[in-house]
């Protein structure tokens, strides 16, 4: 309850500060360079101030955030990158060095690149067909809901509740984790999924992919929505069927944003760590960049010049696809 009150207020804090930073920044640049109650040119000299200024009040608070807790990030881990354990010595690409010959580090691209395969792919697949159905029942927005609610739960919170899907007891003894209780009812014997070399991966994207759907689905079905009627009703007159309808006319008409969707969950893949953190620990050949990178960073005494090097590769990875998907982005926006 402590928590949850110390939440609350925190939130409404912030809440009050950010009105209260906006109401008084506009009043005292009104009061610095009022243009009510003054001669004609005076009063458009301010005018034109005030409007010049304005809009840096409300984006110099987020351009502060970002300077400070992305733009400085990433020069200082650059810069770590490039240092021995402590962060002090330089060590040139000998981090870099040891990455490339680290078996462990291997281990986690090719579980990352694993995780990019089936992860974009599924949920996005998912999505679109849940997005296309749901759109033709009459429960449809009750069925969106409830697929949706995943984003709504944290990815440690998301795994805690897969965590009793995958739990495994003694042969024998009760299954509490409802897959080995399906598994037994039906004759077979229970398994620790978790600790299964190569499949464990495949049981964690299960959980990004649950959680994942939801928005590709909300952001598709607007996609689908957006379609012309005309081209829907001419392919009728044509007699394409459903199956036609759906791959042919309307696949290629939200291609963009199909790919938007992609692009977005795929960036979110190569940033994964709290479902493996939460689950496995990186253990039973489960470990992915952004996993090892927090071991390396924090762990066993810490060696921030290791950690920074994975944190330098996984930002080599991720800046590529989010510029594309920026630009892909605005010219969707363009096209609209």
């Amino acid at each position: 309850m402590q928590q949850l009150l110390f939440a609350v207020t925190t939130m409404t804090a912030g809440v009050l500060a950010c009105v209260g930073y906006f109401y008084g920044a506009n009043w005292i640049l009104d009061r610095i360079f009022p243009s009510k109650g003054l001669a004609g040119k005076v009063a458009s000299r301010n005018l034109r101030i005030t409007n010049t200024i304005r809009p840096w009040l409300f984006l110099g608070p987020a351009m502060a955030s970002l300077t400070i807790y992305l733009i400085y990030p990433v020069i200082e881990s650059v810069w770590l990158s490039f240092h021995g354990k402590s962060g002090q010595n330089f060590v040139g690409l000998s981090n870099f060095h040891w990455m490339m010959n680290d078996g462990e580090f291997h281990q986690s691209i090719y579980n990352n690149f694993l995780w990019l395969l089936v992860v974009p792919a599924a949920a996005t697949f998912f999505g679109l067909i849940i997005a296309a159905l749901t759109d033709r029942i009459w429960w449809g927005n009750i069925a969106k809901t409830l697929i949706f609610m995943p984003m709504a739960i944290s990815f440690v919170g998301a795994s805690v509740i897969w965590k009793f899907i995958y739990d495994f007891r003694p042969e024998g003894s009760e299954q509490i984790g409802l897959l080995n209780a399906l598994v037994v009812a039906f004759g077979g014997s229970p398994e620790a999924w978790m600790t299964l070399p190569f499949w464990n991966n495949f049981f964690l994207m299960v959980i990004l992919i649950w959680i994942q759907t939801g928005f590709a689905m909300v952001i598709l079905s607007a996609a689908l929505r957006g379609i012309p009627e005309e081209t829907i009703e001419a392919a009728v007159i044509d007699g394409a069927n459903g199956l036609q309808i759906f791959f042919k006319i309307m696949i290629p008409q939200i291609w963009g944003t199909i790919a938007v969707v992609w692009t977005t969950i795929t960036i979110l893949v190569l940033k994964v760590f709290d479902i493996v953190l939460a689950m496995t620990n990186g253990q039973w050949q489960s470990q992915v960049l952004a996993n090892l990178m927090f071991d390396w960073m924090f762990r066993g005494g810490g060696d921030f010049g290791r950690g920074a090097a994975i944190a330098v590769v996984i930002m080599v990875l991720v800046v590529p696809i989010m510029i594309w998907n920026i630009r892909n982005a605005a010219k969707e926006m363009e096209g609209r």
